[in-house]
């Protein structure tokens, strides 16, 4: 899907923002004296300027706007990001095309009864915070699918996060519009030859904690992270769209398809 219309009018309205690094803060300065800067609630499209993390935490600030974000990278990594190009901005972002991502939806509880919401784009994992290894029980929809996980951690990682956390973790690749979620062990003891599951995206997964006093657990959803775990659920949530923009031949699928073929 191409973020199609005139240059001048679709995209008339920039809204600029920077990791806050040196590099990225420079660009921004040169980039508002040549297109102006309207607020990010006013604008028609936010551009991202840093690497993958100020672009997580952008998508993250403005989910739920509808806003198409276009990155451009100032950062260490730029797998999200496109190349950084100073000229003929508005007609990039106008040939670009659009890649719509669903976050994940984590609910959790701790030991104490507290709970919690976040999203995640990336991943939701739970690891252990101590020495102890951790004791998982693994439901899905309901129906116990792994009594006992003995690991590190596990992870349920959306298509778009699967070439983040989740491949280092040997999880498989998930092409950008596959309706799939992958659950995957992090250094997994027992079942030792368990390498995790697909699942589809409708699919409601419930991770408990086994004796959780004695084998802390916490859980991460990007960035949000919540101690003492006493069982999380998480699911993907298709009523959050979010809007990536990349120039022609570097869209998003595509990158998660040439991932596959590194060696």
């Amino acid at each position: 899907m191409g973020a199609s219309g005139d240059a001048n009018n679709t995209f008339r309205k920039l809204a600029f923002i920077s990791s806050g690094a040196p590099e990225a803060e420079e660009a921004r300065q040169r980039l508002i004296d040549k297109y102006g800067d309207a607020p990010p609630e006013e604008a028609d499209c936010i551009v991202a300027l840093g690497g993958d993390g100020l672009m997580l935490r952008t998508l993250h600030r403005y989910m739920g706007s509808g806003k198409p974000i276009y990155g451009m990278n100032r950062g260490s990594v730029g797998f999200l990001m496109n190349q950084y190009r100073e000229t003929g901005l508005r007609k990039r972002i106008t040939d670009s095309k659009a890649s719509i991502i669903h976050p994940l939806l984590m609910h959790a509880v701790n030991v104490r009864g507290d709970a919690f919401s976040a999203h995640a784009i990336n991943e939701v994992s739970l690891l252990r915070q101590t020495s102890q290894i951790a004791k998982l029980r693994i439901l899905v929809n309901g129906q116990e699918r792994m009594a006992e996980l003995v690991t590190d951690g596990v992870l349920v990682s959306t298509p778009a996060g699967s070439t983040a956390y989740n491949l280092s973790a040997n999880g498989p690749i998930l092409p950008l519009d596959t309706r799939l979620m992958a659950l995957t062990p992090i250094s997994a003891f027992r079942p030792r030859r368990w390498r995790g599951a697909l699942l589809p995206d409708a699919a409601k997964v419930r991770i408990e904690v086994l004796e959780a006093p004695k084998r802390p657990v916490s859980v991460v959803a990007d960035h949000d992270e919540f101690r003492d775990l006493a069982f999380v659920d998480i699911e993907m949530d298709h009523a959050a769209n979010l809007v990536l923009l990349h120039d022609p031949g570097h869209s998003l699928e595509e990158r998660i398809l040439r991932e596959q073929f590194l060696h």
